[in-house]
C-alpha cells in the first residue's frame, strides 16, 4: 500500500507578482499601487482609535476602498520603540504580537469610522489562521491592508489582513473584532 502524498501543482505556489503567497489572494497588489499620499495622519486616527503613545502601532492610512470595505494603513517602525532594545538585543525584531496589533488597530480605525459595528470601541475578539513570514526590523515601513469578510452590528466583525515590508508579505491573518460594553470606565465619559 503506497503512503505517498500527492504533490500540488506548481501554478498554485506562485501567481500574479511576487508578493502573492502560495495561494493567497491579495487585497491589494500594494506594488503596482502609489503609496505615497497620506489620508489620515494620527490626530484622525486618534478620533477612533483609543491606543496612545508608545502603543500606537498605526502611524498613517494611505487608501480607503469602501466599496471593498478594505484600507491600508502604515507603521513606520522607529529605533526608540520600547520593544527594540529587549527582542533581540544586537538584532531586534518586531515581535510578533505587534504586528498582529498593527492590523488590531487598523481594522478597529475602519469599523469605527464608517460604524460598521454601531459601537462606542472595538475590542479584540480573536484571530485565527495567522502567519509569519518575514521579519520586521526597527527603520522598515510597515504596511497593513485590511478587508471586511462579515460583519453583524452590535456582534462582531471579521476582516482578513495582510502585513507587508517592501512589497514583501510579512504576515497575515483573520481577525475578529467585538463591541466592548459601554459600562467600561472611561470609555462612556464616566469614571
Amino acid at each position: 500500500m503506497s503512503t505517498s502524498t500527492p504533490s500540488l501543482p506548481q501554478t498554485s505556489m506562485r501567481s500574479a507578482g511576487r508578493n502573492n503567497v502560495a495561494g493567497k489572494d491579495l487585497i491589494f497588489d500594494i506594488a503596482n499601487m502609489s503609496l505615497d499620499t497620506v489620508i489620515a495622519g494620527p490626530e484622525e486616527i486618534r478620533q477612533f482609535n483609543p491606543q496612545r503613545d508608545q502603543f500606537e502601532y498605526l502611524s498613517g492610512i494611505l487608501h480607503e476602498d469602501v466599496e471593498r470595505a478594505a484600507c491600508i494603513g502604515y507603521h513606520d517602525v522607529k529605533e526608540s520603540e520600547s520593544w527594540v532594545s529587549g527582542h533581540m538585543p544586537g538584532m531586534p525584531i518586531m515581535p510578533g504580537v505587534l504586528i498582529c496589533e498593527a492590523a488590531a488597530q487598523l481594522s478597529s480605525y475602519f469599523s469605527q469610522k464608517f460604524n460598521l459595528l454601531d459601537c462606542k470601541m472595538v475590542g479584540l475578539g480573536g484571530m485565527t489562521d495567522v502567519h509569519f513570514r518575514g521579519m520586521v526590523r526597527p527603520g522598515d515601513r510597515l504596511i497593513v491592508c485590511v478587508q471586511r469578510i462579515k460583519c453583524s452590528p452590535r456582534r462582531m466583525i471579521v476582516c482578513r489582513w495582510q502585513a507587508f515590508v517592501r512589497n514583501d508579505m510579512v504576515a497575515n491573518g483573520i481577525i475578529k473584532g467585538v463591541p466592548l460594553p459601554e459600562d467600561i470606565p472611561g470609555l462612556s465619559g464616566g469614571e
